[in-house]
């Protein structure tokens, strides 16, 4: 079980790792290409969310009826393109295609909602949420060693270097894509499944399967949000004799602390799933965001209260993504588990598009955030209170369509 669990996990931390460091380049991108305007690579961000959670039923799907490898192999060779034309282009459209579709489509493939499926599937029941913290805390060392990596680039190479040195950060996941496999039960036959549309219209008519999606779209606006557009709010509005190029490369190491202190909050939520109701765990976790963020933007913005801010939300970051899935497997069983939190998460992708893309348009027009700091605190009670309304036992079953 071990040499598949760090094999996903290290996907999992390229995976994220990679796509951390577009925060730090939205400013020199943006001056070179687009006259300082940074709504215009913001919006190729969001693109790359929204396309991320739209393709992400589809790998689920080839995941599930085609194998978990041949979805993990799409998805690196579409992130790797995706790189090569980020690094290269120089029109918003090339930007959108690459930044967006192209990235957005690799995230998909090599992320949470493929790899951890083949973990659900390989861990004995009693120990999958324990298996998925592992596989989602190893995942998050991704994001502390490629902004930190980006952030001292970005001191020595201009911004089209840096991609070109973080795209060859992908070459490992050729490496890891072989282990993630599962063999199948001999009663798991593929015979097995429901038509994928029953299967799917009757999750979306469970009360606690819509209260999921609902409260993952607030997550995704969030992260979203916060990774694209943290160095930029740091490199602006931070009270500090620094340079811009050194604030902004504050903010890349603030998400880098992010990303350590994910590791220890995702492993912590796993425990307290294991011995709390995962609902509750959750109402908790997005209250707190709700509270972390209050705190941050009421006082004034200084290196230590950005670098105290990232290490707190950093352990409420990921966490809730175990006790997601592992709701989900509650709910349906492991055999459409690709397909099924493919949908959560396009929630999920849909709440981070909003988030990166109004904070750039609402900057552009305001210079300033504080408008969506204030939408992501009342996201986050109104998640916190959805969460009370879930229920950690199994959905009605579709013939075998959700047998575990």
């Amino acid at each position: 079980m071990m040499p598949i669990v760090l094999a996903g996990g290290v996907v999992l931390a390229l995976s994220f790792g990679v796509r951390a460091i577009f925060g730090g380049v939205v400013e020199p991108l943006s001056d070179e290409l687009f006259g300082g305007r940074i709504e215009v690579f913001s919006m190729s961000i969001a693109i790359q969310n929204l396309v991320w959670g739209l393709a992400q039923p589809g790998f689920g799907i080839i995941a599930d009826k085609f194998g978990d490898r041949r979805a993990l192999w799409l998805g690196f060779i579409c992130y790797v393109l995706g790189m090569v034309v980020c690094g290269t282009a120089t029109t918003p459209l090339a930007q959108h295609l690459g930044t967006g579709v192209l990235v957005g489509m690799g995230i998909s493939g090599t992320a949470f909602g493929v790899v951890l499926a083949v973990i659900g599937r390989a861990a004995p029941e009693d120990k999958r949420s324990h298996y998925l913290g592992i596989t989602s805390a190893i995942g998050s060392a991704g994001q502390v060693v490629l902004p930190l990596l980006a952030s001292w680039l970005t001191e020595w190479l201009d911004w089209r270097l840096m991609i070109v040195v973080i795209t060859g950060a992908l070459i490992p996941m050729a490496l890891c894509i072989p282990c993630l496999r599962v063999e199948e039960s001999p009663s798991a036959s593929r015979d097995e499944y429901a038509p994928i549309t029953q299967t799917v219209r009757s999750a979306f008519g469970h009360t606690s399967y819509f209260f999921l999606n609902m409260g993952f779209f607030v997550c995704g606006f969030h992260l979203a949000f916060i990774t694209a557009h943290l160095p930029n709010y740091v490199q602006h509005f931070c009270v500090s004799s620094a340079s811009p190029d050194e604030l902004r490369a504050l903010g890349l190491q603030a998400l880098a602390l992010a990303g350590f202190a994910n590791i220890f909050g995702t492993l912590l939520a796993s425990r307290l799933g294991m011995s709390f109701p995962k609902p509750y765990v959750l109402a908790a976790i997005y209250a707190l965001r709700a509270l972390v963020i209050v705190l941050f933007i009421s006082q004034p913005v200084t290196p230590i209260s950005v670098m105290f801010f990232a290490l707190v939300m950093g352990g409420l970051w990921l966490s809730t993504v175990p006790l997601t899935s592992a709701l989900v497997l509650t709910m349906f069983g492991p055999r459409v588990m690709g397909t099924l939190f493919g949908f959560v998460f396009l929630s999920h992708q849909v709440g981070g598009f909003f988030g990166v893309w109004l904070g750039g348009a609402l900057f552009d027009r305001y210079a300033s955030y504080e408008q969506v700091w204030y939408l992501s605190i009342v996201l986050g009670v109104i998640s916190a209170i959805a969460h009370l309304f879930v229920q950690e036992r199994p959905a009605p079953r579709i013939g075998v369509a959700y047998g575990g």
